[in-house]
């Protein structure tokens, strides 16, 4: 008879995350996740693979918590534009910095892995169009309250606000400082979400 699993997976995946998000994949070492998840390599292979499977399922973990916090966010917006500058807003994080010099896990994975790796190459593409669809449907709400303007192609809108939003986390972890970062962000604002930049800047 098999032996129950003597650990929390959810917090083992946690703890995981946590150093390939700090560290980035290659970095990261079989040790250092050992480490961070008490486990010793037998233990950690037979519970989630190798490396490369942990790292995947990791990124898929994160990126379903991604969708489910963004579709918190449209659903709980008074109207569908405060739910994009939201969106929009994300990688200005905290006053001090630290959450935009960290970034997004699936950028990073995305920027140090998708041109060699095609298992991440392919999760990043399902990842961004998932994000895509979500958007799209908020700006197709926002047009129906009148928030911007009924001529625009919601996936067309959408896609120009994840790139900007994701141009936004790149910059953020090159070390630029929150406040040009926000003022960086209005400005984006200003151009795809004109019905909200000037209020919700104040």
């Amino acid at each position: 008879m098999a032996r129950p699993r003597q650990f929390d997976e959810d917090t083992v995946l946690r703890a995981v995350c946590d150093q390939f998000w700090d560290t980035g994949y290659a970095a990261t070492s079989v040790q250092d996740l050992m480490s961070v998840s008490g486990l010793g390599k037998g233990s950690l292979y037979a519970a989630f693979g190798d490396k490369h499977e942990l790292f995947l399922r990791v990124l898929r973990r994160y990126v379903a918590s991604l969708d489910g916090a963004l579709r918190r966010s449209v659903d709980s917006a008074p109207r569908a534009v405060d739910a994009l500058w939201s969106f929009l807003m994300v990688p200005v994080g905290d006053p001090d910095g630290v959450s935009a010099r960290r970034g997004c896990l699936l950028a990073n994975s995305t920027t140090e892995l998708a041109s060699a790796d095609p298992d991440v190459a392919a999760e990043a593409r399902q990842a961004y169009e998932g994000i895509t669809v979500i958007v799209a449907e908020c700006v197709a709400r926002a047009q129906a309250e009148s928030d911007l303007p009924a001529s625009a192609d919601p996936v067309g809108r959408a896609r120009a606000l994840l790139a900007a939003q994701q141009g936004l986390t790149f910059m953020g972890r090159s070390g630029m400082d929150v406040e040009t970062l926000a003022a960086t962000a209005r400005s984006l604002a200003a151009q795809l979400l004109p019905a909200t930049a000037e209020g919700s800047a104040g």
